[in-house]
């Protein structure tokens, strides 16, 4: 199968809906959603699971035959359904991207849509209600916000620099996180596709995550490589392509930086 400009720019269009259907809807129920237990860890509402029905429903009307991965399945688990026919391609969706945020009623949350193909994201899409943020990305070309081109920083990490840093931590807090809170004016927004579409734009010069999921971060991480950032594991080893067949909901530790930054707290992650 050969993608076209063509049939990016239509799968491209399709997500910018999609994922401003399920935002007006989420901003609809914010004040009377109902909460319930995911996990130890994760909460999920009502809300969650009506915004992904929106997406899937909005895409299926020009792709039926695509795959989709969700955040929200059956019993806590993920949503899996593989592509049908010969384009295996897969939306990857988090409905509601900071869904503890959205629980407690606060603005910070993100709708966020990825197109794969082959393992690699060619489309991202994420959405911030709140502020009707657009934030869009076709491989090979430009990041946009709301339609105009954004870029990464090329700030140093300094006391005035702000870098994303994610809040689970099962253990004791590691000495590289205490040392950059030190260093700079980190940031958990509670939402890691918000905090990459953020590394995209430059107001963050760098984000770390060390517990997101496929959902969280495969929107974002097209965004924010097409706006000149870079993504690696902690070892600074890149992380695609993923077996979309296999995945079941697995881990993926990751950093998102400038070309300036990321170099530096790689080296941090390694002492």
């Amino acid at each position: 199968m050969v993608l076209e400009q063509k049939d990016l720019s239509r799968m491209l269009e399709t997500a910018i809906v999609a994922a401003r259907l399920a935002g007006q809807r989420a901003m609809e129920e914010i004040d009377y959603t109902k909460t319930s237990f995911k996990s130890a860890t994760e909460l999920v509402t009502q809300t969650d699971a009506r915004c992904q029905k929106i997406i899937i429903d909005r895409i299926k009307e020009n792709y039926p035959d695509h795959g989709f991965i969700g955040e929200e399945g059956e019993g806590g688990k993920l949503f899996k359904q593989p592509p049908r026919g010969e384009d295996l391609i897969w939306w990857v969706i988090d409905p509601i991207d900071g869904t503890n945020n959205f629980s407690h009623r606060m603005l910070l949350f993100a709708v966020s849509i990825g197109v794969m193909y082959e393992g690699e994201p060619i489309i991202g899409v994420i959405f911030e209600p709140a502020t009707e943020s657009m934030f869009t990305a076709v491989v090979g070309g430009e990041a946009h916000l709301n339609g105009r081109r954004i870029t990464a920083s090329e700030d140093e990490m300094d006391k005035f620099a702000s870098v994303g840093l994610d809040s689970h931590f099962e253990n004791d807090v590691p000495a590289w996180a205490c040392e950059l809170i030190q260093r700079t004016r980190f940031r958990n927004l509670g939402t890691t596709a918000l905090q990459l579409a953020y590394v995209a734009k430059g107001s963050l010069v760098a984000t770390i995550a060390n517990t997101p999921k496929l959902w969280d971060f495969a929107a974002g991480l097209v965004i924010a490589e097409s706006a000149g950032a870079v993504t690696t594991d902690w070892q600074g080893q890149r992380i695609l392509p993923i077996d979309l067949d296999q995945y079941s909901g697995q881990m993926f530790p990751i950093l998102t930086a400038s070309e300036k930054v990321h170099p530096q707290i790689i080296q941090m992650l390694r002492h």
